[in-house]
């Protein structure tokens, strides 16, 4: 090789191309993206090559690799775009590794086959390239070989920089941002804006002022125990689908009378992402004050100290518990809640086999754990934050259940069609949410001091092939915050929430600020 191997650069660079034409969205052709995004994709090929050519040796090797790994990216885009509403970006790269760490939250969206497929086809063509193409670094010696790469890495590396540099603003709307810039230019301008852009200050938070906490409004014997739940995927189907039956949530219609409050909650996040809604109610911050940093707030989160709903409870005198049955290191929670001021963080190894329903730890077995905690002998009133994970997906690793058809699809034949099978198994564990306030309610009716209830979902489920034989959902939870004070019905109009003033309304009729 006594020249640049310009065959393979050319052809994968203009394969590149061809490949954004698989996402979804579609980015706009590439003359019409603007110098700036040309060059950055210009340039992230060059410099990605030059990379892939000095490791590999082999210039055809070094193409079919890189664009292996772009198809990964388009096709994981188009599974995140058809669940959850929004393109792969930059911050999505860690999940790969959250894929290999728990591979049942992640690899069953993209179909076991397929990527079982994937996989092997990948193996073969990487082992025959590898035998069949010669090494460049012996056909054209050392130096020639150095120099190419380097010299390709160098003009990829100065073409991202300007380009980047020339960007327009992010609208921080992922699908917009991926349809005018382009996959890599759209993954380098979010990936460069979380670098450069600081997270929220501790100030920016309205429980900051727990520095300096006013007089609660309650004295401490009165002061209730309080337990507010983000239940996984909870949600009111009988609102787009009407073959759900309507007792599926007879304690939520039970309860929601007697409410002191509820109604629709606007929450950040659609069909996964937890955390988006979790920290907007444990912060009180919305989407927009973390900027670039809500697309995953817990990444700075898991590295210092804020000012938080569990926070402001510590400081009227309440004891903070977090209850997550998970691992407690995924999402680095286990960082994350001693610095949002939880006293004790329980995670999944508190449970036991037996716990699961389903997949995972059931709602049945963490409603027992909060009764006895609530038992527990403590002069102290408890502020306990559940986040439950029995309705997670994927609903797909779950066969659905004739004997409980009649109690949540009974109009539906059997076998299911393939709209109503996710449906199904989302709806027995709906069944086992609505138990679960049940359950809450009588632990916190049988203690000491009054009680009161928060309950909401993080997101919507995810059910793709449900919502295109119904109807698509609003994207909003339902909420309620409820008293063992309030015995008869109040009839309390609906209140519309956002999820980041829903820990102010807790902390209010909790008479603790």
């Amino acid at each position: 090789m006594n020249s640049l191997p310009l065959g393979p650069l050319l052809m994968g660079l203009v394969a590149s191309l061809g490949l954004e034409a698989l996402l979804a969205p579609r980015p706009r052709p590439f003359w019409r993206r603007g110098v700036a995004a040309g060059a950055v994709h210009l340039g992230s090929w060059c410099l990605l090559w030059g990379i892939a050519f000095l490791l590999l040796q082999r210039p055809w090797f070094a193409t079919v690799t890189l664009l292996s790994l772009q198809l990964v990216v388009v096709q994981s885009s188009n599974t995140k775009t058809r669940t959850l509403n929004e393109p792969f970006i930059c911050q999505d790269f860690e999940y790969f590794i959250d894929a290999v760490r728990h591979p049942r939250l992640y690899v069953p969206f993209f179909g076991i086959a397929l990527a079982a497929g994937a996989s092997l086809a990948g193996l073969v063509t990487i082992a025959a390239f590898f035998l069949l193409e010669g090494s460049s670094l012996y056909a054209a010696g050392l130096t020639t070989f150095l120099a190419t790469g380097v010299a390709l890495c160098a003009l990829g590396a100065a073409l991202v920089a300007a380009g980047v540099a020339r960007l327009p603003g992010l609208t921080l709307c992922p699908g917009r941002d991926l349809e005018a810039l382009g996959l890599f230019a759209s993954l380098w301008a979010y990936g460069v804006a979380l670098l450069r852009r600081a997270p929220p200050p501790a100030e920016a938070s309205p429980f900051a002022a727990v520095n300096k906490p006013p007089s609660p409004q309650l004295p401490a014997a009165e002061r209730p125990h309080v337990v507010l739940v983000q239940n996984e995927s909870f949600s009111d189907p009988r609102s787009w689908c009407s073959d759900v039956a309507q007792g599926v949530l007879s304690h939520w219609d039970d309860t929601r009378p007697r409410a002191l409050q509820h109604g629709l909650l606007g929450v950040p996040a659609w069909g996964a992402n937890t955390v988006r809604t979790e920290c907007a109610v444990l912060t009180g911050l919305a989407p927009a004050d973390w900027g670039i940093h809500q697309f995953n707030p817990y990444r700075s989160l898991s590295r210092r100290a804020f000012p938080s709903l569990a926070a402001a409870f510590r400081e009227a005198g309440y004891r903070t518990v977090c209850l997550h049955p998970y691992p407690a290191r995924f999402y680095s929670r286990h960082r994350v809640m001693p610095h949002l001021g939880f006293d004790t963080f329980i995670d999944d190894q508190a449970f036991s086999a037996a716990d699961k329903n389903g997949q995972y730890i059931g709602d049945a077995a963490v409603a027992r754990k909060v009764s006895q905690l609530l038992a527990e002998p403590d002069e102290r009133p408890l502020f306990i934050f559940v986040i439950t994970m029995e309705n997670h997906g994927p609903l797909g690793l779950e066969p659905p259940r004739h004997d409980l058809l009649a109690d949540t699809l009974p109009g539906a034949g059997w076998p299911l069609p393939e709209h109503q099978r996710h449906l199904a198994v989302y709806l027995r564990h709906l069944r086992e949410a609505d138990a679960m306030l049940g359950a809450l309610k009588r632990a916190l009716g049988q203690a000491p001091r009054p009680g009161l209830l928060g309950f909401y979902g993080d997101h919507v489920p995810i059910l793709p092939e449900a919502y295109a034989y119904y109807s698509r959902p609003a994207g909003e939870s339902p909420y309620m915050i409820w008293s063992t004070r309030q015995t008869s019905a109040i009839d309390a109009a609906p209140t519309r929430l956002a999820a980041h003033e829903l820990g102010r309304a807790l902390l209010r009729h909790a008479g603790a600020g």
